[in-house]
């Protein structure tokens, strides 16, 4: 797969190194993006689930130190 890059304003093609590091980047970016949903995910569960258990708003927050 070809991806172009502009260096000092001339378009050309990336080099291998060069492709190789920016995919690595990318895998490296959604990996970060997957975690960050998978800890928003596991925060608002926590939430619901002290929430279920009879805690209020204001002891929640505390909890969470919110």
């Amino acid at each position: 797969m070809t991806k172009r890059i502009n260096d000092n304003g001339v378009d050309r093609d990336m080099t291998a190194d060069e492709l190789a590091e920016f995919e690595a980047l990318c895998r490296d970016l959604k990996a970060q993006a997957q975690a960050a949903d998978a800890k928003a995910a596991a925060v608002a569960s926590g939430r619901a689930k002290l929430a279920a258990l009879g805690l209020t708003d204001a002891e929640i927050a505390a909890f969470f130190g919110a």
